[in-house]
């Protein structure tokens, strides 16, 4: 593992995003750097394409896979190029599934061009976007998802909590995640959907094995795709398991931890 990486994969919020929703200089510079010897970038997320622009923006450059692996975004152009959708029966099964386990929960569905929620869900981020809402997602399915959201929006279990919850009761049908403990959130991909699945894709087609590989993340979302890789880095002020399925630790996101890797890796022999 001496030798300088042909891929780098890499989460956002709280990995390379402050919770300011900043990237320093010093980020900017480590990936530029990386690109610049022909590493290959990928941002990994859990995000839609609609919030990628200040990412396109920031860096004008590499890759993105986002709906945590459920689609492959081409950054610059601002197309998705190849989804992996969850099907409206199986929306279905799993409203019907998870009310009966945890009678709280309230759901909103997502693709790249609509939102929409029901109206006990209460959003943090998506604020605006369906101000009306639905008395049950149901009434809001039309066709397959990329992601479906579901949230105890009364803070009644913890995102780690419904998600011990929901492993056990969509075991089979969907995959099932978080991306912040403090949220009371899960997030549901199409089954064999993660951030791990769809980077091995990408680097497979690059001819790039796991091996040449490094990826940095925060949460749960995260960890399929620290599993994968070769060398990968749990960050330090992340979820507390993350070390269980990363390689090694970065320093902290707010101390630019994955640049503080990046440069060292880069002086690495190619």
């Amino acid at each position: 593992m001496s030798k300088r990486p042909k891929l780098i994969a890499t989460d956002l919020d709280g990995t390379i995003v402050h919770h300011n929703g900043t990237i320093t200089q010093r980020t900017i510079d480590a990936f530029t750097r990386a690109r610049d010897l022909g590493v290959h970038i990928y941002f990994v997320t859990g995000r839609p394409p609609r919030w990628m622009n200040e990412i396109r923006e920031t860096f004008s450059f590499g890759e993105a896979i986002c709906g945590n692996g459920a689609m492959l975004y081409d950054l610059q152009k601002r197309e998705v190029t190849e989804e992996w959708m969850i099907s409206k029966e199986d929306q279905m099964e799993i409203a019907r599934r998870m009310r009966k386990a945890i009678p709280q929960i309230s759901f909103a569905i997502e693709t790249h061009d609509y939102y929409h929620r029901e109206k006990a869900y209460v959003p943090r981020w998506d604020v605006g976007l369906d101000n009306v809402g639905v008395d049950k997602i149901e009434d809001a399915t039309k066709g397959p998802v990329f992601k479906m959201l579901a949230r105890c929006s009364g803070g009644e279990l913890t995102s780690d909590e419904m998600l011990e919850i929901a492993l056990r009761e969509l075991d089979g049908l969907v995959t099932v995640t978080h991306s912040n403990a403090r949220e009371s959130l899960l997030e549901i991909s199409a089954l064999g959907i993660s951030k791990g699945t769809t980077l091995a894709k990408v680097a497979g087609r690059l001819g790039i094995d796991a091996a040449d590989c490094v990826s940095f993340g925060d949460n749960p979302n995260d960890f399929p795709m620290l599993a994968w890789c070769g060398r990968s880095y749990a960050m330090a002020d992340g979820h507390p398991d993350g070390i269980k399925y990363a390689k090694d630790v970065a320093p902290s996101h707010d101390i630019d931890g994955v640049a503080i890797v990046i440069e060292k890796l880069l002086d690495l022999p190619a």
